[in-house]
């Protein structure tokens, strides 16, 4: 068993906050080990005050640990010597460089194991089996770098059941156009959801969507827009802490609202839950989804629509509106 554990991912954000709930239990269960996450810095606030042994580290990829020997000066500022073992969660060329020279070092080494090949046969309709989990991967690693065995259960989300949940979130963008449900039908699915009494608030980025989601809240009442208020990530997501529902699409958002453990009714297209990135905490049957042969033909939203329709996102506004409505009763 390491004493200092080095845990590495760098991106995206929901891959981080789906991370977030796999070491917090772990580290929690192995309270002499001191873990250090090593991640992009602006997610920082994912990983703070989470556990006691929990430490975070900052890469800025942009600045000064651009490059190779951006690398370099990466490892020495977190100080790579002091640790006894590290586990890449993100099995990339910076991960694996620094695992390398890590491995080289003596040090014990265990990486994520993603199956290419899977996400492979399931994205060109050679076979229909679920992939693992991606949770359980990082599971995974964690028993292979401590050599102890982890627990098959989903991790724990943060226990808010003592908060008054109330209103509904709605996060309409993703980072792929394979992955976001358009625009013009969703801002139906706001429309009818105000118009029936509903407090909903709109999640989203900068720039375009901020404007796209401040005319939504400005039309419908009972909406209002987080992205109006430049919240920081850890105020935005305290908030989707107090939802009682989030309508959000195979997102960062997603994870998010996993993290505080409010439901997530998911809107998928191009990718599916089949491939292993459903929130923690998650129901299969608040997926909504088309069943087409041509599903999933990405596993990450990237590719374009080999038909260029995008028909696997052609979902009626009324069907998302109905399961929302009913699933807020619930």
């Amino acid at each position: 068993m390491p004493i200092r554990l080095l845990i590495i991912r760098f991106s995206a954000l929901g891959d981080n906050a789906l991370l977030v709930p796999v070491v917090r239990e772990w580290a929690m269960a192995h309270p002499a080990v001191e873990v250090t996450v090593l991640s992009r810095i602006q997610y920082s606030a994912l990983w703070s005050d989470i556990a006691p042994n929990i430490h975070f580290a900052g890469a800025s990829f942009q600045e000064r640990h651009n490059g190779r020997q951006g690398l370099d000066r990466l490892m020495e500022d977190i100080s790579w010597r002091q640790f006894d073992a590290v586990a890449d969660m993100h099995d990339v060329w910076r991960s694996r460089y620094i695992t390398l020279r890590m491995r080289l070092a003596g040090k014990r080494v265990a990486c994520v194991k993603k199956d290419r090949l899977g996400r492979f046969l399931l994205t060109h309709g050679l076979s229909r089996r679920p992939l693992k989990p991606m949770w359980q991967r990082y599971s995974d690693v964690l028993a292979a770098v401590s050599g102890q065995a982890t627990t098959s259960n989903e991790p724990h989300i943060i226990d808010n059941q003592r908060l008054e949940r109330s209103g509904i979130g709605i996060a309409p963008f993703a980072a792929h156009r394979g992955k976001q449900y358009p625009t013009d039908k969703m801002e139906e699915v706001v429309k009818q959801l105000s118009a029936a009494g509903y407090s909903i608030t709109l999640f989203g980025g900068r720039g375009e969507e901020r404007d796209i989601l401040h005319r939504w809240a400005t039309l419908y009442p009972n909406t209002i827009s987080a992205a109006d208020s430049s919240l920081s990530l850890k105020d935005e997501t305290a908030m989707m802490g107090h939802l009682r529902l989030m309508v959000s699409m195979d997102s960062a958002n997603m994870h998010l609202a996993s993290l505080c453990g409010t439901r997530v009714i998911s809107i998928w297209g191009a990718t599916h839950p089949a491939i292993g990135f459903l929130g923690i905490g998650q129901q299969q049957s608040d997926c909504i989804q088309k069943d087409l042969s041509c599903r999933p033909c990405s596993a990450y939203g990237k590719k374009k629509c080999r038909y260029g329709d995008y028909h696997c996102l052609t979902i009626e506004p009324e069907e998302i509106v109905k399961k929302v409505k009913e699933t807020y009763e619930q």
